[in-house]
C-alpha cells in the first residue's frame, strides 16, 4: 500500500464510528480447555482456536491479549471482558500452530504464559527467531515451508500456501513465511486459512488435500483497498467451497477492530453467502465447541 492510501486509511480508522464495536461487551461462553476424546474446535476470538484431534490438543493462533498492537490505541481493546478461559487453567498443550508473525496472531505475552505449557511449537519458516528471543527452547521449535509435511504423534500437519506477507516492524517485513494449516489424524481432517486473500491456492489445496469435514477461514478485517491480502466475505465462503469443505466457521472477527467496517458485518455476509452456497455453517460463539463430525453444530445468530 502506497503511503499516501495507508495515511487515508489511519485518518478513517481515526474517524470513529459506533458500529465499529459492539455496544456492550460480548459475553463468552466459559469452556473448559481438557481432552474429551471427541474430534472438535473451540473457537476463542478471533483467529484462535482450540483444536483436540486424535486424542492431542492445539492452540492455532493463540493471541489472548488484550489489543492486537504494540499500540493499545489501535485496535480498540477486545471485545469481551474476559476469555472463556484462564491461561492458568490449562494443562499441557500438546503443540501450538501459528500461521504467521502479526501481532493479532503471535502475541508475546500470551506465549511468555504458555511457552512452558507446551510441548511442540509448529510454525512457518523464520517465526522461530521470535518464540527463541521469548524464551522458548529451541529444541521445542519446528519451522516449515509451503508443501513440508509435519507428523507429530499421529498427526499430519501441511503447511500450505496463503496469500498475505509477515512482519513486525517496517525492517523486518516479509523477513518470515506466511501460510495456511492442513491438520489431520484419527480420521478427521481441517483446514485452517491463516490471515489470506482469495486466490487459486484454496483450489489447488482442495484438489491435493481435500475435503475436509472442518474448515476454519478467515472473514473479517477486510476493506477492497487490501482485498489481495483479506478475503471479502463472500470470498471466504468461496475459499471454503474451493477446498471442500464440508462445514465452515468464519474467524478473523469478534474480538477486534482492524478494519473500518462494522464489527458485525462480516459475519452477517457470510451467512448471507452460505445460505445463497447452500453450505453448512457453524456459527459458535466465542468458547462453544463445535464438533467436527457430529450432524449437530451451533448455528444461532447470537450477535443480533
Amino acid at each position: 500500500m502506497k503511503p499516501s492510501e495507508m495515511a487515508k486509511v489511519m485518518a478513517d480508522m481515526a474517524k470513529g464510528d459506533p458500529l465499529r464495536k459492539p455496544s456492550r461487551p460480548l459475553e463468552t461462553v466459559p469452556f473448559r480447555p481438557e481432552k474429551t476424546g471427541e474430534a472438535r474446535v473451540v473457537w476463542l476470538g478471533h483467529s484462535a482456536v482450540w483444536v483436540e484431534l486424535a486424542g492431542k490438543t492445539l492452540l492455532l493462533d493463540p493471541m489472548f491479549g488484550r489489543s492486537p498492537s504494540p499500540f493499545p490505541i489501535f485496535g480498540n481493546g477486545r471485545y469481551s471482558r474476559k476469555l472463556p478461559f484462564d491461561i492458568s487453567q490449562l494443562g499441557m498443550i500438546d503443540a501450538v500452530v501459528l500461521s504467521h508473525d502479526h501481532y493479532d496472531h503471535l502475541d508475546y505475552g500470551t506465549i511468555r504464559k504458555l511457552k512452558d505449557r507446551v510441548r511442540r511449537f509448529i510454525v512457518p519458516a523464520g517465526v522461530s527467531i521470535h518464540l527463541e528471543a521469548w524464551g522458548v527452547r529451541q529444541e521445542a521449535i519446528e519451522e516449515y515451508g509451503w508443501g513440508e509435511t509435519a507428523e507429530f504423534e499421529g498427526l499430519k500437519l501441511v503447511c500450505a500456501p496463503a496469500r498475505h506477507f509477515s512482519g513486525r516492524n517496517i525492517i523486518g517485513e516479509n523477513s518470515s513465511l506466511w501460510c495456511s494449516w492442513i491438520i489431520e489424524g484419527g480420521g478427521a481432517k481441517l483446514f485452517f486459512s491463516g490471515d489470506s486473500g482469495y486466490g487459486p491456492h484454496f483450489r489447488e489445496i482442495g484438489e491435493k488435500y481435500g475435503p475436509f469435514d472442518l474448515t476454519l477461514i478467515e472473514c473479517g478485517q477486510y476493506d477492497e483497498r487490501w482485498r489481495d491480502i483479506h478475503m471479502l466475505p463472500e470470498q471466504s465462503v468461496q475459499a471454503h467451497l474451493d477446498v471442500r469443505g464440508k462445514r465452515m466457521v468464519p474467524i478473523h472477527w469478534g474480538a477486534f477492530t482492524l478494519a473500518v467496517h462494522d464489527w458485525h458485518d462480516p459475519i452477517n455476509r457470510v451467512v448471507r453467502a452460505a445460505e445463497q452456497r447452500g453450505i453448512e455453517l457453524a456459527t459458535p460463539r466465542i468458547g462453544e465447541p463445535v464438533a467436527m463430525r457430529s450432524a449437530r453444530f451451533p448455528a444461532s445468530v447470537w450477535w443480533q
